[in-house]
């Protein structure tokens, strides 16, 4: 897993904290990315505050999620859900809109995939995007997820979507 684009060399994965609302408040007024990630639209800043101020203090024990930065800028995070022996559900957000479609998301999942396999043992990532979201699903595929069902459907930026399920599993020769 050390493929990587060259074209995005300088993100860096870190813990989140308090002190990252001011970005976190920035992306809760972006409605391309409050549609994407289901995020409530015009919510007031003390509203946001209160939530990220709980969010940082207490993830659940089988939940991880790491600051996405760019050059010193945070514009997004990366997850690991519902962790559980050796598989857990990679998920990531580019709260910054302006970065989509630049391969961030590619190499930010790679780096939380190393970490999570040399870090906690993890061999087995399920991924879940829309049918309609076109670059997370080449993003998924080109690190190279596999498609195993198509369970569900959501609002995905405003349209009633299929949703899909991925899965990747590290080898004992990688």
């Amino acid at each position: 897993m050390n493929v990587r684009d060259s074209n995005v060399q300088n993100i860096k994965l870190r813990p989140l904290t308090i002190d990252d609302f001011s970005s976190v408040l920035e992306w809760s007024k972006d409605e391309k990315f409050c549609l994407a990630s289901n995020w409530e639209l015009h919510r007031d800043e003390q509203e946001v505050n209160s939530w990220w101020q709980h969010f940082v203090s207490s993830l659940p024990e089988d939940f991880i999620r790491l600051a996405l930065e760019l050059e010193n800028k945070l514009i997004g995070y990366v997850d690991l859900a519902c962790m559980k022996g050796t598989e857990a559900e990679l998920g990531i957000a580019i709260g910054d809109s302006s970065q989509w479609g630049k391969g961030i998301g590619f190499n930010a999942s790679i780096s939380m995939m190393d970490y999570a396999s040399k870090q906690l043992g993890i061999t087995v990532f399920n991924a879940e995007t829309h049918e309609i979201n076109v670059r997370s699903r080449r993003m998924l595929e080109k690190i190279g997820f596999r498609e195993v069902s198509r369970i569900g459907s959501e609002v995905y930026l405003g349209t009633e979507s299929q949703l899909i399920q991925y899965r990747f599993e590290i080898s004992s020769e990688t």
